[in-house]
């Protein structure tokens, strides 16, 4: 039975998956969280009264100390990233973020932290092996030889090399997860770091609610992906900091579908059918990915699977709660 008192820190607790995973420790009855995030406290998506809450610039050294003093867990998931616009717009900015998880390595040795949990993605794999349309399944392997996407994708598997390092030569404990575009309620929705699902769920929202029944989708609208509700990503992070996977491995769902059919499902949800626009000088990403889990499946005999439409439906309902909200006025919705 783990020791539900001793220190938890969650680094990037202030967005989305940050803050999710900080609502699953409070449901597990875990008492001692630490939560910390750049922004400020009251822009957090989630926020509870009961976690001692820190608003701190993880790039500084001397912030890192202070967030991982007493801490028996540190989960990293601080970092400048957004979706594909953002990412593509932002690589030093992102590249910067290496500041981030080296600084919090050096402090969970500086307070003899037990554990380390590093969220990488799946922009680290090789380029050349997602050039197809097809939703090629990558395999850890196939982030070797190293072509990781631009920015984002070098600072993770950089940093993803520092945990293994870190682990082998001063004996941290650290496992790491590559992330495959991860959505659901709590998320970024607008502003220019929104991802894929929540884009398409707002521009659907929008369209419906402005009776301006046309949509712009990036690219082609046949590039292929595979989204990880953010239930299945909470689960999957404990299942692996609790295992003996040393390696980074997927964690993401293998159900791969293309941009179009995302868009269908969003329309099928709100009632609508809309013309469609392409704007092929978007930034769009590669041609195709998807997670292969075998890896995952072999280790924990588990992988991801709430379903697209299943989990989707949920985000979906979601932001047009959140949009109606912003009509209205209101500055935000909180969480009881």
């Amino acid at each position: 039975m783990k020791d539900k008192t001793k220190l938890i820190v969650v680094t990037g607790a202030g967005g989305f998956i940050g803050g999710s995973f900080v609502a699953a420790l409070r449901d597990r009855g875990y008492t001692s969280i630490r939560a910390v995030d750049i922004k400020p406290i009251g822009d957090w998506y989630q926020e509870f009264g009961d976690v001692e809450n820190l608003c701190l610039d993880l790039n500084l050294k001397e912030n890192c100390e202070l967030a991982a003093k007493g801490a028996y867990e540190i989960y990293n998931f601080a970092a400048n990233m957004g979706g594909m616009g953002f990412i593509e717009h932002n690589k030093a900015l992102c590249m910067l973020s290496v500041l981030i998880n080296t600084h919090m390595l050096q402090a969970a040795m500086k307070n003899s932290v037990e554990r380390f949990f590093y969220a990488s993605s799946a922009c680290v794999y090789n380029g050349d092996k997602q050039k197809t349309f097809e939703a090629p399944s990558l395999k850890e392997e196939d982030a070797y030889p190293a072509m990781a996407e631009d920015g984002y994708g070098w600072e993770k598997l950089f940093s993803e090399r520092m945990c293994r390092h870190f682990r082998e030569d001063y004996g941290l404990r650290t496992r790491v997860a590559r992330f495959h575009n991860v959505y659901g309620p709590w998320g970024t929705w607008f502003g220019g770091r929104e991802k894929a699902p929540a884009a398409i769920c707002r521009k659907v929202i929008e369209a419906k609610e402005t009776g301006k029944h046309e949509i712009e989708i990036w690219g082609t609208g046949v590039q292929t992906r595979s989204f990880m509700y953010i239930d299945d990503c909470v689960k999957g992070i404990d299942l692996i900091m609790d295992s003996e996977i040393l390696e980074p491995i997927n964690l993401g769902s293998s159900e791969a579908v293309t941009i179009n059919q995302l868009v269908d499902l969003a329309e099928e949800f709100a009632g609508i059918k809309l013309k469609r626009k392409y704007d092929l000088s978007a930034p769009k990403g590669v041609n195709g990915r998807n997670s292969d889990n075998a890896l995952i499946q072999k280790y924990l005999n588990w992988e991801p699977s709430t379903t697209l439409r299943s989990g989707l439906e949920k985000t979906y309902r979601w932001i047009y709660g959140q949009f109606l909200a912003r009509e209205r006025g209101d500055a935000r919705l909180v969480r009881e």
